[in-house]
């Protein structure tokens, strides 16, 4: 094959990194799409006094011991700003925030 030649036809090398690439384009790409709380149709609710989180249909009330997360307070992503604020705090059963006890 002539110099030429080999300039113009890509090599085995050069298709595999462009494949790596790709492949490496599309998995980070995916991880910057962000879990939803809830499905379609729910809302996210809390345990009342403890850790812990359901979602309710949204033409449903809360069940019992569980409660409505105050507003403007109310997760939408899995790790987003209220999704790691109530990692650590609970409503008790008069509706306040409260910090949930160490697990030591």
């Amino acid at each position: 094959m002539r110099t030429a030649d080999r300039l113009r036809t890509p090599s085995r090398t050069t298709l595999g990194l462009a494949l790596a690439a790709a492949t490496v384009a599309l998995l980070t790409g995916a991880c910057s799409i962000q879990d939803a709380t809830c499905g379609g149709g729910e809302y996210p609710v809390l345990v009342v006094g403890s850790a812990g989180s359901a979602c309710v249909p949204d033409d449903e009330e809360p069940p019992k011991g569980y409660a409505r997360y105050p507003e403007g307070k109310v997760p939408e992503h899995v790790g987003d700003k209220w999704d790691t604020y109530w990692t650590t705090r609970t409503i008790d059963e008069n509706g306040r925030t409260v910090d949930l006890p160490d697990e030591n």
